[in-house]
This record gives structure tokens, C-alpha cells and sequence, in this order.
């Protein structure tokens, strides 16, 4: 039996091809596969959902420092325990540095992981059409990220301005 991963895949390739191959909202996609039957979730585990819940809303917690930076509060690290793995989280005001080390080393990663693949498409893109303008893209994010600090840094004159 397929993946759920799979599954969802094969329905929107069916959507593709049966409805439009045109760019489309996942709404649409989504409504779509309801209408036809393709799409039946299964019971899920009311604890799982509160786990869900629970991650979404503790990587959305903000609060605010002296100095005016917004920060995330709360974060996790993946981890194997009893040869399961679990996320653990933990407050950013209270951990210790070797638990948010580990977790902030996690979320590097994964950038790192989504650049990677973001590569692997544009260079198999710009390969699939040798005729056109290939795209190109900066993966050093040192002026980006030193724009959205001044940006802050600006909000927070303006604040005091005020």
C-alpha cells in the first residue's frame, strides 16, 4: 500500500491531469478530490492531535526582549529515546545552552536541507531548457538577513519617534 505521502501525490497529478495542468490553489485541489471520493482520512489518535496543536502553537509563541528583537519562545530538538523518536521542547528563557545548541543546530539544517533542494530544481529547471535565461539564485542570505535587522532596528526608532 502507498504512503500517505504517495497517495496525496497521486491526486494531485490526478487533478493534473484531469481537471487542468495549470498552476492551482490546494483549496481547489482539495475540494476537488473530496467531491470525487479520493480522499478519505483516516481516524486520527486524540492525543496526536493535540501533539499537532500543541507543535503549531508553540513554534508560532513571539515574545519580545529589552532591546526590542522578536524572538521565538519556544523550540525543539528530535531526538531518539527508546528507539522512538520524539521532539522535546523546551522554553528559549530556560533551557540549557546544550538543548537549544542541538535545536538551533536542527533548524540550520533543515535551511541548509531546503537550499539544497531548491539547487537540485533550478539547475534540473535551467537543464531542461537550454534555450532560455537561466535562473539563478544568491543562497548567501548575510545581506538579507542584515536588511531585515535594520528593518527592525528602523520599526523600533520609529516606535520611540512616536
Amino acid at each position: 500500500m502507498a504512503k500517505h505521502s504517495e497517495q496525496m501525490q497521486a491526486i494531485f497529478e490526478r487533478y493534473l491531469a484531469t481537471v487542468s495542468p495549470n498552476p492551482v490553489s490546494l483549496d481547489e485541489v482539495a475540494a476537488w478530490a473530496i467531491d470525487e471520493g479520493l480522499f478519505r482520512p483516516a481516524p486520527r489518535d486524540v492525543a496526536k492531535l493535540c501533539r499537532d496543536a500543541l507543535a503549531d502553537s508553540l513554534r508560532q509563541e513571539k515574545r519580545i526582549d529589552a532591546k526590542g528583537r522578536r524572538y521565538r519562545a519556544k523550540h525543539s530538538v528530535r531526538t531518539w529515546i527508546g528507539g522512538q523518536q520524539l521532539s522535546l521542547w523546551a522554553d528559549i528563557d530556560t533551557a540549557p545552552r546544550e538543548f537549544l545548541e542541538k535545536s538551533f543546530g536542527q533548524r540550520r539544517q533543515a535551511i541548509v536541507g531546503d537550499c539544497f533542494q531548491i539547487k537540485q530544481d533550478i539547475d534540473h529547471f535551467n537543464d531542461e531548457r537550454p534555450g532560455e535565461q537561466p535562473i539563478q539564485i544568491i543562497l548567501d542570505f548575510t545581506d538579507d538577513v542584515a536588511e531585515m535587522e535594520a528593518g527592525q532596528h528602523q520599526d523600533l526608532g520609529d516606535d520611540e519617534a512616536a
